[in-house]
């Protein structure tokens, strides 16, 4: 499945610097491309959860709208315990407008929908072994 965001959409949203500082745990002077990726794929693994309740994924094109969500979804995860009430804020954003898209009260333009279940009730029948130990074989104990 495609990334939503990619690193150049982090760059350009935050800076090379600052994506630096938060990936490279030795010296912060080099974007390490591992630590970066699995924030984004955290990030897309987030909002999968979501859509994937009314959307049919994956996605055939990623709306811009999904792109500055993982952004700022990976930052937050990037960040960590060092997080800031302002980076913390865009995640909280972003996960408000995922539930939304969720519950269909915002719509996600181009995506399609998930099939509606067949309408009517569906009888199940549950089979199971009679039971081993119940409150009869236990009581006294």
């Amino acid at each position: 499945m495609p990334a939503y965001a990619t690193q150049a959409d982090l760059t350009d949203r935050f800076g090379a610097v600052e994506l630096a500082q938060l990936t490279d745990r030795d010296s912060g002077q080099v974007i390490d491309t591992a630590v970066l990726d699995r924030a984004l794929a955290d990030a897309d693994a987030e909002i999968n959860s979501y859509l994937a309740t009314r959307y049919a994924l994956p996605l055939a094109t990623t709306p811009t709208v999904l792109v500055r969500l993982a952004a700022d979804m990976a930052r937050y995860r990037l960040y960590d315990e060092r997080v800031t009430d302002a980076v913390r804020a865009r995640y909280q954003d972003a996960v408000s407008l995922l539930k939304r898209l969720a519950s269909g009260e915002v719509r996600l333009d181009g995506a399609t929908l998930q099939p509606e279940p067949a309408s009517g009730s569906v009888a199940v029948t549950v089979r199971a072994p009679a039971r081993v130990f119940g409150s009869d074989a236990l009581a006294g104990y």
